[in-house]
């Protein structure tokens, strides 16, 4: 479907139809050939034969998204070949080094090469935060650290460094699991044999941030419904945040993005931002819109037409995905800011937009809803990772019951 020549290397985008999952599709590869060698570079994505084969003019909405994810791939390998090409210094290792899978790789290289993708496939936040903590690493150790470095004791070194520097435990810990990604990658791939490998029990153990998750309760939710905003701003706002959590806690990424064309009968669908690049199915989120919901829309939408945005955050005009970045920053923190103006009148403390998604997934919870529709709502891959966003409310409502116990002081 995808294909590019170069100076005698080929770069081509394949169904590798060797071995089918359980679904009875094929994994989707990038095929690079140079001297009759062949590499292949996978995307993430599979397919049936019958997809793939309709693939190039496909108009089903999800196959158009896996089309983009396959050709963001090509595009990374594509890239990359012709400007190795360029200065006549192709070869597979020196590939892989820029792709952060080579033996030779350093550290930097590593991450230099997760910021490549994270910016083709438009995960803008993920980019700047892969940024942010690559500086920290050069701050400390320069850019040539190479994986055989990262030891239990280099990363305490790190750790202390960045205490130093009068981060948060919360940062540290956000330091520490960006690099385990990183690691883990060269783990995958071979360059870190399981051994050396420094993360884990009884080795280097990343500590958890204090901060919590809010959570609200459904008499406090009905209380921001209902509470008369001082400005016609806040009220807008607040009808927003009242969108998010209506609309199974939907993240400002998703929130901004939604269409008219997402609306299918009495439905929103739509499918993550976080996750449409990174996981093989997609999958599909489908709410229905609640009559509080149809009205936030007519008070606030912009004029109903399929290509038209359903919220007046982002234009048609918004391309590029740096500017959109900033758009969704900018809303996020007004959002934010206005939000909690309404929650402390209230007696709420300070709420965000995460407080929308979490108190979504707690009233469920609360309510008596099956755990496997409260994942399949938030969008989650699997049942393992509901539960553990669900077990820190958990542990705050056991605790909660347990001072029930202690009531007859007051008697």
């Amino acid at each position: 479907m995808f294909y590019y020549a170069k100076d005698g290397v080929t770069v081509v985008s394949m169904l590798d139809d060797r071995r089918a999952n359980k679904f009875g599709e094929f994994p989707v590869k990038i095929r690079v050939t140079y001297q009759r060698t062949r590499k292949y570079y996978t995307t993430g994505k599979s397919l049936s034969v019958a997809d793939w084969d309709r693939l190039p003019d496909t108009k089903v909405r999800v196959l158009m998204s896996v089309r983009r994810n396959i050709e963001n791939s090509f595009n990374i390998i594509r890239d990359l070949v012709e400007d190795l090409t360029s200065n006549a210094d192709f070869s597979f290792e020196e590939l892989n080094v820029r792709l952060g899978r080579g033996t030779s790789g350093s550290v930097n290289d590593a991450f230099l090469a997760k910021i490549d993708r994270l910016k083709s496939e438009e995960h803008i936040g993920n980019m700047k935060m892969y940024e942010t903590i690559r500086k920290g690493i050069l701050r400390f150790a320069g850019d040539n650290v190479a994986f055989g470095s990262i030891t239990i004791d280099w990363l305490k070194r790190y750790e202390r460094f960045l205490l130093n520097e009068g981060k948060s435990r919360t940062t540290v810990g956000m330091h520490f699991r960006t690099l385990r990604a990183i690691v883990n990658e060269a783990r995958k791939n071979g360059v870190i044999k399981e051994k050396n490998y420094p993360f884990g029990k009884g080795r280097f153990e990343i500590q958890e941030g204090e901060g919590r998750k809010l959570a609200l309760t459904l008499e406090q939710i009905g209380k921001i419904y209902r509470f008369e905003c001082d400005s016609i701003v806040t009220e807008r706002y607040r009808d927003y945040w009242m969108f998010l959590y209506f609309c199974n806690g939907i993240n400002v990424a998703d929130f901004v993005q939604l269409k008219y064309r997402d609306i299918v009968g009495d439905e929103i669908c739509f499918v993550r931002q976080k996750t449409k690049y990174t996981v093989k199915k997609q999958k599909e989120i489908r709410v229905p819109i609640l009559p509080q919901m149809q009205r936030i829309i007519d008070r606030w939408g912009n004029q109903p037409a399929p290509d038209n945005y359903l919220f007046p955050i982002l234009t048609p005009e918004d391309k590029d995905p740096e500017q959109i970045f900033l758009k969704r920053n900018f809303f996020t923190r007004e959002l934010n800011k206005r939000i909690k103006v309404v929650s402390q009148a209230l007696g709420l403390g300070n709420i965000s937009t995460y407080t929308a998604r979490h108190s979504f997934a707690t009233v469920l919870k609360r309510s008596g809803a099956n755990i496997a529709y409260i994942s399949e709502s938030l969008g989650h891959n699997d049942l393992k990772t509901t539960e553990s966003y669900l077990a820190s409310f958990e542990k705050e409502e056991r605790q909660k019951n347990a001072m029930l116990l202690t009531r007859f002081d007051s008697l």
